[in-house]
């Protein structure tokens, strides 16, 4: 893990132990508190590789990043906030701010994804190393060995029913708890411009009201209601069939965002292309979400952020404290603050006002 090191900085030396045939491992978490002046505790989630007197940096500068890019967010039933990106996972509850330096089982840092919650209140993780599950300050990693399709996750949802779906690089496996099972959805043609030739990748899940499992591939996206998987394409009113996002709204509209070609509603039956009637700019969107009130957030490469109140669209940007050139994740927790993760770190919007949340903070 490569940290900056500053003036204000902690050496901490961690042991890795090893464990034979286990993918389970115990440590000590690292916390970093919101206030810079408070000491720091160590803990790295040791992996299947046995590393001896790792020595990391920690950056305590009050203004140092939450992280590089952030991919996901998400707050689970005690309301504790989870924060995943390139190499950390941060864990931030009332009394202090953890940070987990995350490993596959060879030792190398991991990306985190997605962070869902089960039927169970566990917390689990979608990472570019396997899914891990968190229990506490310990983490359980399952990868191939373990039955998973891929070590290699891209989406990651539950169901009401408490099964889990994986998207990865090499198709969908659903976990219930004990075991894992492939879930086929057609091959489809790889997109080179996204710098992975798998045909198989599923870049998102998504489980709505009615319990459907929705898939994004780069064939278009696919509904399963338990008996039968339908495909939704540009025959049927798609903009493209690179489906990077989708979201099911309160209303029971499907919004779609894609790789190439916008976003757009989807009824059931017709859909509506913001994009390609100009209503909105960009191409590629990365996330989709909707709050309390009703409103639709979007986000993508390049885009900024744009908020749709069911009649108007209203763009973010650098102007409005939106220093980044792709958020990829977003989130609106339960006392209604909206969170925006990318690149470039952590926002939040409260109050009419964007503002970069940095290690110390803000949190409350």
């Amino acid at each position: 893990m490569k940290k900056m090191i500053a003036c204000c900085c902690v050496f901490l030396t961690l042991q890795f132990a090893g464990c034979n045939n286990s993918s389970t491992r115990h440590g000590t978490a690292r916390k970093e508190s919101s206030h810079p002046e408070s000491s720091a505790a160590a803990n790295a989630i040791p992996s299947n590789a046995s590393l001896v007197n790792q020595r990391l940096v920690i950056d305590l500068r009050p203004e140092a990043r939450i992280g590089g890019v952030v991919r996901a967010i998400f707050q689970d039933s005690n309301e504790v906030l989870w924060i995943g990106g390139e190499g950390d996972l941060f864990r931030i509850d009332k009394k202090a701010v953890t940070s987990y330096d995350l490993k596959d089982d060879l030792g190398n840092g991991v990306t985190v994804k997605q962070i869902v919650e089960s039927a169970d209140g566990v917390i689990w993780c979608g990472t570019t190393g396997g899914l891990t599950k968190v229990e506490g300050d310990t983490f359980t990693s399952f990868g191939e060995k373990d039955g998973l399709i891929s070590r290699d996750v891209w989406s990651l949802a539950a169901d009401k029913e408490g099964t889990l779906w994986i998207g990865t690089i090499d198709g969908v496996c659903r976990f219930d708890g004990r075991s894992f099972s492939n879930f086929e959805i057609p091959e489809s043609t790889p997109d080179p411009t996204r710098g992975v030739t798998s045909a198989k990748i599923v870049h998102c899940i998504t489980v709505d009201d009615r319990d459907r499992v929705w898939f994004g591939t780069n064939g278009g996206a696919y509904v399963y209601d338990g008996a039968k998987l339908t495909r939704i394409s540009r025959q049927d009113g798609l903009p493209g069939d690179v489906v990077h996002n989708i979201l099911e709204d309160s209303a029971g509209n499907v919004w779609i965002g894609t790789t190439h070609n916008g976003i757009c509603r989807f009824d059931g039956q017709k859909s509506v292309n913001f994009t390609a009637d100009g209503i909105v700019g960009g191409n590629e969107i990365w996330c989709i979400h909707e709050d309390r009130s009703g409103n639709i957030w979007f986000s993508g490469k390049y885009l900024g952020i744009y908020r749709y109140d069911g009649r108007t669209f209203t763009k973010f940007g650098k102007n409005n404290g939106i220093d980044s050139p792709g958020i990829m994740c977003i989130f609106e927790d339960s006392v209604g603050r909206m969170w925006f993760g990318g690149a470039g770190g952590l926002f939040r919007y409260e109050g009419g006002t964007f503002f970069r949340v940095k290690k110390d903070g803000p949190w409350k």
